[in-house]
C-alpha cells in the first residue's frame, strides 16, 4: 500500500470522491501544511494554523496509479480558485497536493502542467504542490461524514 495527500476544499466531499475509486483501501480526513501540532477543527477553521483540510488516501498501486489519483483530484474541484471551493472560503480550503516522495512530486507537477496546457480551465491553476509535512487525522465525526448520515455528498463537488 502507498499513501497520497490531497487538499481540494471541504474534506467531506473529497473523502467520498476518493473512497469511490477501485484500488483505494482507505481515506482519512485530516489536516496538513500548518504550524500547530495536533490541530483541531476549530483551530484550523480559525485560519490561524495555516493547515489545509486534506485527505490521506491509502491505495494499492497495482490497482490504481498515483496518476489516476491525480486525475480524480483534478476532477473533484476547481483548481483555479484561490483559498476556496464553492461556498467554503479560507486558506484551509486551498487546492494543494502534499507529496510523499520525489516520484509523487514529479508526477504532480507534470499533471498540473499538462492540465494548464490543455486549456480546460480559462483561469490559471493555483494548486500548490509541496512536500508533505506532518498529517494530523481529523476528529472522528469528520470521517465518513456523508456515509454516516446517509446523505449524498454535496459540498462543492
Amino acid at each position: 500500500m502507498e499513501k497520497a495527500i490531497f487538499g481540494a476544499g471541504c474534506f467531506w466531499g473529497v473523502e467520498a470522491a476518493f473512497r469511490a475509486l477501485d484500488g483505494v483501501s482507505d481515506v482519512v480526513c485530516g489536516y496538513c501544511g500548518g504550524t500547530t501540532e495536533e490541530p483541531d477543527y476549530q483551530q484550523v477553521c480559525s485560519g490561524r494554523t495555516n493547515h489545509a483540510e486534506v485527505v490521506e488516501v491509502s491505495f494499492d498501486p497495482d490497482k490504481i496509479t498515483y496518476e489516476q489519483l491525480l486525475d480524480a483530484f483534478w476532477n473533484c474541484h476547481n483548481p483555479t480558485q484561490l483559498n476556496r471551493q464553492g461556498p467554503d472560503v479560507g486558506t484551509q480550503y486551498r487546492s494543494v497536493i502534499f507529496t510523499l516522495s520525489e516520484a509523487q512530486n514529479k508526477a504532480a507537477i507534470a499533471a498540473r502542467d499538462a492540465l494548464e496546457a490543455s486549456g480546460r480551465w480559462p483561469e490559471p491553476i493555483v494548486t500548490r504542490i509541496e512536500p508533505a509535512p506532518a498529517f494530523w487525522p481529523a476528529e472522528d465525526y469528520h470521517h465518513r461524514y456523508f456515509e454516516k448520515r446517509g446523505i449524498i455528498p454535496t459540498c462543492h463537488l
